[in-house]
């Protein structure tokens, strides 16, 4: 087997792993609440702290690396992702808790950052957007067996041995890295100066809101589709296991997307194709005849599926190596800024309009203004200068 796919695997693995421990409070809840003495409001909290600091921290985080290396910093960062877990595991009050999910959130977001620059740095001559498609599916399998597994174990021996399960794996994740990971030997040496002004910031900004908009679109579905069809005459458990049937298939369509976009060397045409039925699908949603919804949820949650790994791709194919690290973090940034606010305003105008069929219309128009973004970045997008690879 190649080095780079047997990295792949090592940086799927940290990256599930960050997943689990994201998921982690979720699965836990309701120990948690009994633990801590905390209501459910101060759960979402716990929950939504982790991704919290990236709006700032993935900038760092890719600026760290520039300056410092990226194993380093991948080193220092899973550091912190068990560090933060133990002070949660350890918690007895709301606010030692809360100070875990910072520290830990922070290493999370700076190994994403980082760790898709890696991939990018190990796949940029050949199967990138394949690459991305497998390492971006580790976070819908980390999410999943956090929800499988840590309720198990909690059950058999209570609050403690399910995060003394977590630690174990961050340390696994921790040691496997430093263990295997090298640098490739097309990526640029630790110590690199950062030129702010080099980056090409209207391709990564467009390749940005591509990501953030497809993504905050995504969010419209799983956020709102519950909702969306009991109020179109699905009862309760019929419409959480449809809108759950379109993510399971956006799951498959995500490395398929990315092996076509490699395959017929025409990444462009892909995200288009997913962004454009999208548009479209989301809302036909509410109009469509209810015996005709679930195989749209399906078909289109395959072709939906497609976009993230050629996008997370996008990047890669207009930064040089120097400035992968920090242009990946500025990539990330703009996207932690979409997704925060995308969700409340689409609840907020729900409320306004009292219908929160409105959230599916919002979805397909940040669709097509992913597609406008598409088609800038298109037109603007040079690849890196021959001297720079």
């Amino acid at each position: 087997m190649q080095i780079r796919w047997i990295i792949l695997f090592v940086l799927f693995f940290a990256r599930t792993v960050m997943a689990f421990q994201f998921q982690s409070v979720a699965a836990l809840s309701p120990l948690i609440i009994e633990s801590l003495a905390v209501t459910l409001a101060d759960v979402g909290l716990l929950i939504g702290l982790y991704l919290g600091p990236g709006i700032v921290v993935a900038v760092g985080g890719g600026a760290v690396a520039t300056r410092f290396g990226d194993k380093r910093t991948v080193i220092a960062s899973l550091a912190l992702m068990i560090a933060g877990g133990v002070m949660v595991a350890q918690a007895t009050t709301l606010e030692a808790a809360i100070a875990g999910r910072v520290v830990s959130g922070v290493g999370g977001v700076v190994i994403n950052v980082v760790m898709t620059k890696l991939v990018v740095d190990w796949f940029a001559k050949s199967g990138l957007s394949t690459a991305l498609a497998i390492f971006i599916s580790s976070w819908p399998l980390g999410i999943a067996l956090s929800l499988l597994i840590l309720p198990a174990l909690a059950t058999v021996g209570g609050l403690s041995l399910a995060w003394n399960a977590l630690t174990a794996l961050t340390v696994a994740a921790l040691a496997l890295f430093a263990a295997v990971y090298r640098r490739s030997p097309d990526a640029a040496p630790g110590g690199a100066k950062i030129v702010v002004a080099a980056l090409p910031w209207g391709p990564l900004v467009c390749a940005a809101l591509v990501w953030g908009l497809y993504n905050a679109a995504f969010a419209m579905l799983f956020g709102f589709g519950t909702l969306v069809l009991v109020e179109r005459g699905f009862a309760l458990p019929a419409a959480g296991s449809a809108t759950s049937l379109y993510i399971l298939a956006a799951t498959v369509g995500v490395p398929l997307g990315g092996w076509l976009a490699d395959r017929t060397g025409r990444p462009g045409t892909i995200i288009l194709v997913s962004l454009g039925v999208g548009t479209v699908l989301y809302p036909a949603l509410l109009v469509l005849p209810i015996p005709l919804m679930l195989g749209a949820l399906l078909v289109g949650g395959v072709i939906v599926g497609l976009a993230p790994g050629p996008v997370v791709a996008m990047p890669g194919r207009i930064l040089p190596p120097e400035s992968r690290a920090f242009g990946t973090g500025v990539f990330y940034s703009i996207y932690y800024v979409q997704m925060m606010l995308a969700p409340p305003l689409a609840g907020t105008i729900a409320d306004r309009v009292d219908g929160v069929g409105v959230s599916f219309i919002l979805g397909g128009g940040m669709m097509a203004l992913a597609i406008a973004a598409l088609a800038v970045f298109v037109r603007t997008a040079t690849p890196p200068r021959a001297a720079d690879v």
